[in-house]
């Protein structure tokens, strides 16, 4: 508890007990979106660098959108494409356990589903998963290729967010009938695929991002949402509703009498109801949440807003409980936890990034007194 394992996933939660946390929040990386650079390579040459490409945006760490339209001086490469199996400038053969970068989307899901029947073994019978993940869409020509190069030198700020639209996969058919254009549809893909695997599938959220990246395509409308699935391991699971009520819009009166009555009429109703007598300034939390991205300069465009998962960790687990998180990241799902006076445990393959997240974490130490 309280620490971050650096190690794949996969191997990372093979060495953890069976029901040992309580519940499970994270966001993988996508499928097509980007390479995190913890290849190891074998033979080739020790001075090759095994890059193939390099995506270039609009979009620095700290800039904003309108003040690099259209390019200018702030513009800079943020992201460079390694080799893929063999370099082709060397030879060398690339080992890596990364998931994000499989060829086709059904080999991605069923490494997310091999990596979250290892999740379903650690949770408790009671433990919920909670899982934010994008979409991704068939190639067009105007983004990555098949071969991971990029064959548009002009239109790359679709790769600067993790939340924003990905760049396209192929120029030609791919597998499951996906022609060039499709969304691919990634997101349900997973969720039906990890029910057909045990998992009871329990709600889709829908994070509406008010801030959402601008788009340059003409053809279809911006995008501004993603998806989190509410997954539990059983039947019935811990969730705390009143923990994340939200302020009601508008009371119906008929609505309010009615419950008085049935309140004042079953003695310790009012909270299988959701309601305490004489209060209804409250409502039950719907299921699309407006929460505004939040990136964070150290890390990658790809954070957790805070605001977003917090309401999975109140609902999902009781004080002082463990909260999961086998894709760590930057380390946001440990600061809430910490935040929300619960315990952590993080999985993450790139050293940098746990590097980065235990130092946030640290700094979150000295400004709560939970932990001290």
């Amino acid at each position: 508890m309280n620490k971050i394992i650096i190690s794949d996933a996969l191997n990372g939660l093979a060495g953890l007990a069976a029901e040992s946390v309580s519940m499970c929040v994270t966001s993988p990386p996508y499928f097509g979106l980007r390479d995190y650079g913890t290849a190891i390579w074998q033979s080739g040459k020790p001075d090759c660098d095994h890059i193939i490409s390099e995506i270039r945006t609009g979009l620095g760490l700290s800039d904003s959108p309108a003040s690099v339209r259209g390019g200018g001086r702030k513009a800079r490469l943020v992201n460079k494409l390694q080799a893929k199996g063999q370099c082709p400038k060397c030879g060398a053969i690339r080992i890596d356990r990364q998931i994000g970068i499989e060829e086709t989307p059904e080999e991605y899901i069923d490494n997310l589903t091999a990596v979250f029947r290892e999740v379903h073994r650690v949770l408790r019978p009671d433990g919920t998963l909670w899982i934010n993940i994008g979409d991704s869409y068939a190639g067009s020509g105007k983004g990555r290729n098949a071969d991971r190069t990029h064959s548009c030198k002009n239109d790359d700020r679709q790769y600067t967010n993790k939340g924003a639209t990905m760049g396209s996969l192929s120029k030609s058919p791919t597998q499951g009938g996906l022609k060039p254009k499709d969304l691919i549809g990634i997101p349900w893909l997973l969720a039906f695929a990890l029910r057909t695997d045990g998992w009871y599938l329990r709600q889709d959220i829908i994070w509406h991002k008010p801030n959402a990246m601008p788009e340059s395509v003409t053809d279809r409308c911006t995008k501004s949402h993603e998806y989190l699935f509410l997954l539990s391991k059983s039947k019935k699971y811990y969730f705390d509703y009143l923990e994340i009520q939200e302020a009601a819009i508008s009371i119906n009166p008929q609505i309010r009498n009615r419950d008085k009555s049935r309140l004042n009429n079953t003695p310790g109703r009012s909270r299988m109801c959701g309601l305490t007598r004489g209060d209804y300034s409250m409502r039950r939390k719907r299921n699309v949440w407006t929460v505004p991205t939040l990136p964070y300069k150290e890390a990658h465009f790809a954070t957790f807003p805070p605001d977003l998962i917090r309401p999975c960790i109140l609902a999902g687990s009781r004080k002082n409980d463990i909260v999961l998180d086998p894709f760590m990241g930057s380390g946001t799902t440990a600061i809430v936890a910490i935040e929300e006076e619960r315990r952590y445990l993080g999985i993450e393959l790139n050293p940098n990034y746990a590097a980065i997240a235990q130092r946030r974490i640290a700094q979150t130490y000295t400004q709560h007194s939970f932990f001290r």
